[in-house]
Order: C-alpha cells, then structure tokens, then sequence
C-alpha cells in the first residue's frame, strides 16, 4: 500500500492510475482517471513542486553549512598552499567553515575521485592541477574517474609555470638560444632531471626534445633529490623546476635560468623570456592549479563560486604572496576553464604516448 495524502492506494488502483497517466496512444475518446488516479496525480505534482522549491531555496541560501576543499597531494606543498588561501577567501566572505581535506596518493588521482563521486550540491570541492585533471588520463592504464567527465569546472586559479635552468658549470650556455645549439651539437651527451616520471617536470622536457629536436636523457628522482643532483652538476645537466624551488638558486648563480615554459612571462620572473618568444610558440608546459565540483553542480553554484575566486585574487595580500610563490593568478570563467582542461588533456596525451612514459 502507498500512502498518498493520508489515503491507502492499493496496487491495483496504482497500477491503472499509472497506465492512464503515461498512455500516449492517439484515441479519440480517452478514459478518464478515477478519483484515485487523480488524487495520485496531485500528489506527485505536489512533490515535484516540493522537490523544485526545496532545491531552489538551497542553491540560493548557499553555503549554509561548511564546506570541505579536496586536495589531493600532502599538506605544505604547493596545491595544498593554493588551496589553504582560497578556503580562507571563501570562510571570511560567506562566515561558514571550508575545510582543507588532504588525500594524497596516485598522483592526485584518490583525491580527485572522491570528488567525482561526491553529491553536486557544491560541500564537496576539489582543488586539482594538471596531473590529475589532464596528464594522469594518459599516463594511467586504469582510471578511477573520467576528467572530462565527472567534474564541474569551476575556476582557473593560477598557472604556475616551470622554469628552464641549467648548471653553468656543465652547461655554459646564457641562452635559449645558445641551450638548443649545443644540445643538437652534442646528441645524446646531456641528461635532465625530474621530479618523477610522468610529472610536469618531466614532461616538459619530453616536450621540449619534441618541439626543438635536441637529444636528451630523462633521469627520473623522488622529489627535491632531483635539485640536488643538478645542483652538483655531476649526472644532470639541466631540469625544468618550478619557480620558487630554484629561484634563490638563480640569484645566487648557482643555476641560470634560460625560459619559463608559460605562454607569457612570470609576474614572479619578468626579465626571463618564455620559450614561446624564444623561437617556439607552441611551447606552453605550466602546472596550473583551478576549482571544481562533482558533474552536474547547478550553475548558480558554480558561478557563486567562480566569482568568489576571482574576488580573492584580487586581494593585493592575496595577489603577491601567489606572484612570490611563483603562481600567476588567472580567475577564469567555468567555460574558459572547461576548454582549457580539454585543450591540455589533448596536448599531454601527445607527449605522453610519444615518450612512452607510463605511471610507475
């Protein structure tokens, strides 16, 4: 029996009230709904309408309970940080908790896929970058969600672009330029770093074998190992690093910096040229850091959201600490960051499969 507004309907009356609601039959004459047909019938626009009102007043009293940001790497490192200055953003403006929630592991891939499974109601947020939104799709034989798919984008945040050094000492290079011409000169004699197989590190050099034509061997470390070894100039000569990771370096000329791999230049290094101005326009290889959500968040979220996110990163505090840290604020639109996801998943497929480098 199905209690319909303090009334019993049996299975029998339900049944028929059922077939002459969805018959779509072309008759001349149609039966008409009983009394209980009819009560059926109001009773479950009367839940719709109860459904439609209810979501409504929550998409537009939100947030009104706290909020959890994913973010899938170790706390202290550069996501997290990112993530940390955004939460209080959003804690100050709306006077609700948002919660930093750190799932490392696989590559950002446990992270993320929680939030792909999360309920679209914008409490459970994800704090991604280009691993887990765009290159771990190639790199991953199994994935546990689709990047394309089962997200909601939100906002761009930051790019954060690596940057080209070499060591002088075993590289006497000062340029761009004077860096391609030896490397093709000297096939197969110079070795790159990175901070693991298949990350932007890596794969930025992957990149730029492809684009210039240079012969180079990849020498994968676990993390900061990697700096050290070039640092030493004993079994590495160059590596792509990101900007704070080297910079006192540079300044110290230890290492000299040749090009950021950004479309533009750093706001955190203007006198370095990007490898696009320096004879390869195509070359664009940053880490970026953006918002998102399950599939299917409501738009009047997402763009509530978005224009929070932007509100912050224009805070000047807000605004130079990421610039010092080497991040270059963005604040895109859901669409600009949606096409960008697209744009970058398509492009680290190509390397990925050219490289042959698969997660480890």
């Amino acid at each position: 029996m199905l209690p319909v507004l303090g009334r019993s309907v049996d299975a029998t009356s339900t049944k028929a009230c059922s077939n002459a609601l969805s018959s779509t039959s072309a008759r001349s004459t149609r039966a008409r709904p009983n009394g209980t047909c009819s009560l059926f019938a109001g009773a479950v626009a009367l839940i719709a309408l109860a459904v439609t009102t209810s979501l409504a007043w929550a998409q537009s009293n939100y947030p009104s309970r706290p909020i959890t940001i994913v973010v899938g790497f170790t706390a202290g490192g550069s996501t997290d940080i990112v993530a940390r200055m955004i939460a209080e953003e959003l804690r100050k403006a709306w006077g609700q908790p948002v919660v930093v929630d750190n799932k490392p592991g696989a590559a950002g891939n446990i992270g993320a896929a929680l939030v792909a499974r999360a309920k679209p109601d914008g409490y459970t947020l994800l704090i991604g970058s280009v691993g887990p939104l765009a290159i771990n799709a190639s790199l991953y034989a199994n994935m546990p969600y689709d990047n394309l798919k089962d997200f909601t984008p939100i906002c761009l945040i930051v790019h954060v672009p690596n940057m080209l050094v070499v060591n002088p000492k075993t590289m006497p290079v000062n340029t761009f330029a004077e860096f391609v011409t030896l490397a093709k000169a000297h096939p197969g004699k110079y070795f790159f770093s990175s901070t693991g197989v298949g990350t932007s590190s890596h794969l930025s050099g992957e990149l730029l074998k492809s684009l210039t034509g240079i012969e180079a061997t990849h020498v994968p470390y676990k993390g900061a190992v990697a700096l050290n070894d070039l640092l030493a100039g004993e079994q590495v000569h160059f590596m792509f690093a990101t900007i704070p990771s080297v910079v006192e370096f540079v300044r110290a000329g230890r290492l000299r910096a040749l090009a950021v791999t950004s479309k533009t230049r750093s706001a955190s290094m203007p006198n370095v040229p990007t490898v696009a101005e320096s004879g390869f326009p195509d070359f664009e290889a940053s880490s970026w850091f953006g918002l998102l959500g399950p599939a299917d968040l409501p738009r009047d979220i997402a763009v509530k959201l978005q224009a929070e996110v932007a509100r912050a990163l224009n805070v000047p505090e807000i605004r130079e600490s990421l610039i010092q840290q080497g991040a270059d604020p963005v604040a895109s639109t859901p669409e600009e960051f949606a096409a960008y996801i697209r744009s970058e998943t398509i492009k680290w497929e190509k390397v990925v499969r050219a490289s042959g480098a698969k997660a480890e």
